[in-house]
């Protein structure tokens, strides 16, 4: 017995070591909090949105016009204004050519007139006495022949008046014409004849176009349409304000135009239709000298941005927050991703509008999403201005 003494002795320290081990209190372990997902959210309410339509157009005189001689002749006198870019009003003499050749016709022509009413009072006077004679027969003037009552010298004399009145007025035309004027109010582009040259019936003498408003066609497509009230795109009137924008000299100048027609077709090579936004007084030649505008010059390039249809009770939303297959995240009062189908009915490059499935005060979900969970606890790191209302 005392030889398995130890051997014993060692067995029994080895079972308390054991059973001390195997009793010992464990340590707890602590919970590890679920990993929230960082986002950044919107608080959105229902608005109202009023659509807009990008176009763009170059402008373009409401009347150009090449200037042609009606008469030949020498050119006698060109007004100064007569440059281009020069400017005048209606009716301004622009050019003289000489006028005695058709000074001197005017005044053959009247004198043929003037020969032609003595000789027709002659007619007369001579129908008179040829009357008479009749009478003297005592046989009654129903039986006179025509010529001897001088019937038909006496409408060939009415006649010859007439032809010398045409002539006189073809005569005081052809004067008149020797003076060119001004059609409108308008600015000179091409200049083509100067003092001293010779031109005949037909030459061009040069070109000019109307200052008094200018045009520009703004195309449209189907998208742009579809933005914009029927209504108002058919029965377009000078109450459709639109500002054109563009640049002059390198500086970018807005100014003030109205919507005044549509062209009513469509352009058979874009499918477009087209609206026209007319300017008044473009070169601002009637307008206070400090004016803030600066002239809008034929051929310039310019944008537009055109009132389209409202928007009413919608929901603006940032494009980043709509998911694949018109659905948005949102973040519900426990704090958790939720997600919710909706109807857009518009967007642009910003945004979607949105008439279904969201409700007024609700926190939509605006930053980038991975594969969104329902149910995935959401922490919101917005700043206060970004959760607030727009």
């Amino acid at each position: 017995m005392k030889k398995f003494a130890p051997v014993l002795l060692v067995l029994g320290a080895l079972l308390v070591v054991f059973l001390m081990d195997m009793f010992k209190a464990q340590p707890t372990k602590a919970e590890v909090p679920e990993a929230a997902l960082a986002v950044k959210t919107q608080i959105l309410n229902r608005t109202e949105v009023i659509l807009s339509v990008d176009s763009q157009g170059t402008v373009r005189p409401r009347t150009r016009t090449t200037l042609i001689s009606e008469v030949s002749g020498t050119v006698l006198e060109v007004s100064d204004q007569f440059i281009v870019g020069g400017t005048f009003k209606q009716g301004d003499i622009l050019m003289r050519l000489d006028p005695v050749d058709y000074e001197v016709a005017l005044q053959r022509a009247k004198a043929q007139l003037i020969s032609r009413n003595a000789l027709l009072e002659l007619e007369k006077a001579r129908a008179v006495q040829a009357k008479k004679e009749w009478e003297m027969t005592g046989r009654p003037e129903s039986e006179a022949p025509t010529l001897a009552l001088r019937e038909p010298y006496l409408a060939e004399a009415e006649a010859n008046i007439l032809q010398a009145q045409a002539e006189v007025k073809q005569a005081r035309t052809k004067l008149q014409r020797a003076t060119i004027r001004a059609p409108y109010a308008g600015m000179v582009s091409v200049k083509s004849v100067d003092v001293g040259q010779y031109v005949t019936t037909g030459s061009r003498l040069g070109e000019t176009f109307a200052i008094e408003f200018v045009e520009v066609r703004l195309p449209l497509t189907a998208k742009d349409l579809f933005q914009m009230d029927p209504r108002s795109f058919q029965t377009m009137d000078t109450a459709n304000k639109v500002v054109l924008s563009g640049s002059v000299n390198g500086r970018s100048a807005d100014w003030s135009a109205a919507i005044v027609r549509s062209e009513g077709v469509v352009n058979e090579l874009n499918r477009s239709q087209y609206l026209v936004a007319r300017v008044s007084d473009p070169y601002g030649l009637n307008q206070p000298l400090l004016t803030s505008a600066p002239p809008l010059l034929v051929g310039t390039f310019v944008t537009a941005k055109l009132p389209g249809k409202t928007l009413k009770g919608v929901f603006k939303v940032p494009r980043s927050a709509l998911l694949q297959g018109s659905r948005v995240a949102l973040v519900d009062e426990m704090q958790t991703l939720q997600i919710s189908a909706v109807k857009v009915v518009f967007n642009d490059e910003g945004y979607y509008y949105i008439s279904e499935g969201l409700k007024d005060g609700v926190e939509v979900i605006v930053s980038a999403l991975g594969t969104p969970i329902e149910g995935l606890k959401v922490e919101v790191k917005n700043s206060l201005s970004k959760r607030s209302s727009e």
